[in-house]
C-alpha cells in the first residue's frame, strides 16, 4: 500500500479502516461474489458444513479405494492441524513433527499388538499415547527455549532422523549394555499385525468404521483448537508468533506459550497415528520420514498458515490432487481443467481469452497437420490410459511412435524457457506467445509427464510443487490465510 502524503493524514482516523471500503470493492463479479458469501459464513458452521458433507461420503459410494482416500485425507488433515498449532499460531519452525506421528503409531503396535502380547482396547491405550507423545513434545520443545528460526529447525529436524533410525535399529536393544537385548521396534521390518481399533467393546473393522472415526477425532480436534485459538492462550500464542520479545515485555510467559504448543501438536500427532496404524495393521519406519513432512508441510502451506480451515482445505487439494495423479486419465482432466480455469481467470478481456482459445485449437491441428505430412512416425503414438479425451487430442496433439520420453526431456527443458520468456514479453507478443507455450505444455504433460508409470509417480510431486509456487506467488498467505501487515 502506498504511504498517503503528510497533508492527506487525517487526526483521530484510522487510515486501515478508512480504506477497507477501497479494498473490498475490488473483490467484483463471480468470484468476488463467492468470496463475500464465504466470508460471511461463521466459522462453526463451516467445520458443520464440512463434517455433514464428509459423512455422506461413505453412504453415497461403497468403493474401498474412495473410503481410503478419504480416510487418509482426514489423516492429513489431522496432521496439518495439529502442525498448525506449532508453526501456524506459535510461530516455531518444528521440523521433527513427523516423529511424534510415528511415536503414536509405534506406541499403538506396542501396546495392541502380539508384539509384546499386550491387547489394550483402545480406550486404554490411546490416553496413554496422547499423553505420552504430548510428554516427547514437551521435552523437544525445551529446546524452543533458546532456539529460534534456522537453529530450531536443525535440532527438530534431528529429533526426527533420530527417531527414523532408532526404529529402523531398534530389533535389538538394550539398556546401555546392562541385561539382554529385546526388540523394540521391529527393525526394518517394523510391527505388524496391529489390533483392530475397539472402543467400549465396539470393534472397528471397515474402511466404512475408520472413516467415521478418523471424521469424529478430526472434528472434535478441529472444534477443541476453534476454542483455543479464542481464548487467551490461542491470543498470547499469535503474539507469541509476531513478536517474542514485544509480548514477553508485556508479561506473557513466552517459553511456557511454547512448550504448550510443541505438547499440543504433538499430542494431536500421536492421536493421529494411533487411529493410522490401527487401519494399516502395521507400523514401518520408513512411513514416518522426511518425504511425508514435506507433504504435510505442503497442505499447510497451501491452505494458509495459520488458518484452521486452510489446514484442512489443503490436505483435501493436495491429497486428492496426488491421487488424482496415480491414473493417467485422471490427470489429463486435471491439466486441462487447471489450465481451462488458469485462462478464464487471469486473460482479460473476454475476447482475448476467445482468441487465445481459438487459436490454441487451430494451432494444435496445424501442427499435427504438418508433422504428420513431414514425420509420419511423429502422430503415430497413442496417448496414454486412452479415454475419450484422449482419443479426442489424438489427432490435436503430437503422439510420436517412439522415443517420446526422450523427446519429452527435451521438450521439458523448451518449454521451462518458453515460460520464463512470458515473463519478459508483455501485451499482444505475450497473448501471442501463450498459444505455443501452452500447446507445448500439453505435448510435455502427455509424452512426459504420464507416459508411464514412473513417470506418473514423480510428476505428482513435480505438480505439487509448481502449484505451491504458482500459489506462493499469487497469494502468499496460503488459499485461506490472512495476510499480514507489516509497517516499513
Amino acid at each position: 500500500m502506498e504511504p498517503r502524503p503528510p497533508e492527506s493524514t487525517r487526526i483521530g482516523v484510522d487510515e486501515w479502516v478508512a480504506s477497507a471500503a477501497g479494498r473490498t470493492s475490488g473483490h467484483a463479479g463471480a468470484f468476488g461474489l463467492l468470496r463475500r458469501l464465504v466470508d460471511r459464513v461463521p466459522d462453526p458452521a463451516r467445520l458443520a458444513i464440512f463434517v455433514a458433507a464428509a459423512a455422506l461420503v461413505p453412504v453415497l459410494t461403497s468403493d474401498q479405494y474412495v473410503l481410503r482416500v478419504g480416510f487418509d485425507t482426514l489423516i492429513f488433515a489431522l496432521l496439518a492441524i495439529g502442525l498448525n498449532v506449532v508453526v501456524g499460531l506459535a510461530g516455531l519452525l518444528d521440523l521433527g513433527y513427523v516423529a511424534f506421528f510415528g511415536f503414536g503409531a509405534y506406541a499403538y503396535a506396542i501396546l495392541s499388538s502380539d508384539h509384546y502380547g499386550l491387547h489394550w482396547p483402545a480406550e486404554a491405550s490411546v490416553p496413554v499415547i496422547v499423553v505420552a507423545t504430548a510428554i516427547v513434545g514437551l521435552l523437544l520443545g525445551l529446546s524452543s527455549w533458546r532456539l529460534l528460526g534456522d537453529y530450531l529447525a536443525i535440532v527438530t529436524l534431528f529429533f526426527l532422523q533420530a527417531f527414523v533410525v532408532i526404529t529402523t535399529n531398534g530389533n535389538d536393544v538394550s539398556f546401555l549394555g546392562f541385561g539382554g537385548s529385546t526388540d523394540l521396534t521391529g527393525g526394518p521390518n517394523g510391527i505388524p499385525g496391529l489390533d483392530p481399533f475397539t472402543i467400549f467393546g465396539l470393534e472397528i473393522d471397515s474402511e466404512r468404521g475408520y472413516f467415521y472415526l478418523a471424521l469424529v477425532a478430526a472434528s472434535i480436534v478441529t472444534a477443541i483448537l476453534y476454542l483455543a485459538v479464542r481464548s487467551r492462550t490461542g491470543r498470547a500464542w499469535q503474539a507469541v508468533r509476531e513478536d517474542p520479545l514485544a509480548a514477553q515485555l508485556m508479561g506473557m510467559p513466552v517459553n511456557r506459550l511454547k512448550l504448550l504448543a510443541f505438547a499440543f501438536g504433538a499430542g494431536i500427532a500421536g492421536l493421529t497415528g494411533s487411529i493410522q496404524s490401527a487401519l494399516s495393521a502395521g507400523v514401518f519406519p520408513d512411513n514416518y520420514d522426511v518425504p511425508l513432512l514435506i507433504t504435510v508441510y505442503a497442505m499447510l502451506i497451501l491452505g494458509g498458515v495459520g488458518s484452521l480451515s486452510g489446514a484442512i482445505l489443503g490436505a483435501i487439494v493436495v491429497n486428492v490432487s496426488l491421487e488424482v495423479l496415480r491414473d493417467a486419465n485422471q490427470a489429463r482432466w486435471l491439466f486441462l481443467f487447471a489450465i481451462l480455469i488458469t485462462l478464464v481467470a487471469k486473460v482479460r478481456p473476454w475476447p482475448k481469452l476467445v482468441a487465445v482459445l481459438g487459436g490454441l485449437v487451430g494451432f494444435g491441428y496445424a501442427m499435427h497437420a504438418i508433422v504428420a505430412a513431414t514425420w509420419p512416425a511423429g502422430t503415430k503414438g497413442e496417448p496414454a490410459g486412452g479415454d475419450a479425451i484422449g482419443r479426442a487430442i489424438q489427432s490435436w496433439l503430437i503422439h510420436p511412435s517412439h522415443s517420446a520420453l526422450e523427446i519429452g526431456n527435451y521438450a521439458f527443458v523448451i518449454l521451462l524457457l518458453a515460460v520464463l520468456g512470458l515473463t519478459l514479453v508483455r501485451g499482444v507478443w505475450r497473448t501471442v506467445a501463450l498459444v505455443p507455450t501452452i500447446y507445448l505444455a500439453a505435448f510435455v504433460w502427455e509424452n512426459r509427464l504420464i507416459a508411464t508409470v514412473e513417470a506418473q509417480a514423480a510428476t505428482r510431486f513435480l505438480v505439487l510443487g509448481a502449484l505451491l509456487i504458482v500459489l506462493m506467488a499469487a497469494r502468499p498467505q496460503g488459499l485461506l490465510g490472512s495476510s499480514r501487515v507489516e509497517i516499513v
